[in-house]
């Protein structure tokens, strides 16, 4: 039974530190977003860039094409992931959707397939690596959602 309990207590820190990443980057706190990576972590938009430790991290969200689109009205949305555990290590995979104002309405602006790998240390889990890919018909997204 305590395993279990332990490994649901796991299931939704890694969830809820996901659901964290979305409010964070759209209220313009890229350290606070960063902060869910380890120190290490790595954020992998593909044609958009790599990005490795906290501070390459949040300088992607404080980049000018991320500012105007939160400056302009946008959602960051992430669908419940599929969780995987390893003992202190863990993949987390699902889809992210961006949606932008338009100044009448909001449209779907990016869609995409991302694989979530995390670890746990003495203060919790982190994200050690986030691979996203635009769902475009390619096999990169495809592959990221096996």
């Amino acid at each position: 039974m305590r395993a279990e309990v332990a490994e649901l207590r796991d299931r939704q820190a890694i969830a809820h530190l996901i659901a964290t990443y979305g409010p964070a980057v759209d209220r313009g706190d890229s350290r606070g977003a960063a902060a869910l990576w380890a120190e290490d972590g790595t954020y992998d938009l593909g044609p958009l860039g790599l990005a490795r430790g906290h501070a390459s991290i949040a300088a992607l969200f404080d980049a000018d094409m991320h500012r105007q689109l939160i400056d302009g009205g946008a959602a960051h949305m992430l669908g419940p992931p599929r969780i995987t555990l390893d003992g202190d290590g863990a993949v987390a995979v699902g889809y992210s959707a961006v949606a932008r104002w338009t100044g009448s309405g909001f449209e779907l602006f990016r869609v995409a397939a991302n694989r979530w790998t995390l670890r746990r240390d003495e203060n919790g889990w982190k994200v050690t690596s986030r691979t996203n890919r635009l769902l475009d018909g390619g096999e990169g997204a495809q592959a990221l959602l096996a």
